[in-house]
């Protein structure tokens, strides 16, 4: 039985025991270009050219090797984001593209709706809270809800909603600890710890986050996240594209497997007004969970 994951990283890493529905198999997805982006969203301006004068640092030692004492990271801020994204997924047993609906509201819930190419109909609906992960199999006729430490037991990885957010709207999921940071080639890295993990984020000369690398020192589970295509959104630059490698070992057979998720927006609102998150579950699937 072939597996996709639902939830968070878990949804992108594939569908949870969920049996594969005959669908067109594409692992490349079609590119987001400029015009089809202002066609999908008035609000989605192609960014400018970015200015390396903009990097905000405070009292940074003038060289380049030196430790910087802080520097000014550029977030994404919002009330409520709706967009659309093709997600391909890429794994030792899955190779296919989905189409996801995105709806969210700022450290508070998720919500994304799966269809495939060839089918015209949802096939799952996911609902992320701070403490929980809802997931409507639709496909399979399947209704489960989960604990975040379900995910991190299975791929051996601490998975929050944090994470979850920060890998939609391209900001540092761990913002509370102290970080130490060095200037490493175009980049300025702030390196974090949170218990035994180890956060390297990597901020570019816009101020934007272009990279996220989050290292569990136990069992050395990997979870890299590439941010690219910056566009102007709402007065911030957004990232379009977010290219993610998970990589971790299976206790069952003690190798490393990788899988790599490519999410291209290609439709994405910063909202003021409340939005839904229509979740229906028929009755006789709520009375088996």
């Amino acid at each position: 039985m072939n597996k996709l994951i639902i939830g968070g990283v878990a949804l992108m890493l594939g569908i949870a025991s969920c049996k594969k529905p005959a669908i067109n198999k594409s692992p490349e997805l079609v590119s987001t270009t400029t015009d089809s982006l202002k066609n999908g969203t008035s609000n989605v301006v192609v960014a400018p050219t970015t200015d390396s004068s903009k990097v905000s640092v405070d009292n940074a030692p003038k060289t380049e090797d030196a430790e910087i004492e802080k520097v000014s990271v550029d977030e994404v801020d919002f009330k409520y984001l709706k967009g659309k994204a093709k997600v391909g997924i890429k794994s030792t047993d899955v190779n296919q593209t989905v189409n996801m609906d995105i709806r969210a509201k700022k450290d508070s819930v998720i919500w994304l709706n799966l269809s495939v190419p060839g089918l015209p109909v949802s096939i799952a609906t996911a609902v992320f809270t701070k403490d929980s992960v809802k997931i409507h199999n639709k496909y399979e006729g399947s209704y489960n809800v989960y604990r975040y430490d379900h995910f991190s037991e299975k791929f051996k990885f601490n998975l929050t909603f944090d994470i979850l957010q920060a890998l939609i709207v391209g900001n540092r999921p761990f913002k509370k600890n102290k970080s130490r940071v060095i200037r490493e080639n175009e980049y300025f890295l702030l390196k974090q710890h949170e218990g035994k993990v180890q956060i390297d984020n990597y901020i570019g000369q816009d101020k934007k986050l272009k990279k996220l690398l989050v290292t569990q020192d136990v069992t050395n589970t990997k979870l890299e996240m590439d941010f690219a295509d910056f566009t102007a959104l709402n007065n911030t630059l957004f990232p379009l594209s977010n290219l993610i490698t998970v990589e971790y070992k299976s206790e069952k057979d003690q190798k490393i497997y990788q899988t790599v998720i490519n999410i291209k927006h290609t439709k994405v609102e910063l909202l003021d007004e409340p939005l839904q998150f229509p979740f229906k579950v028929p009755e006789k699937l709520l009375k088996k969970n």
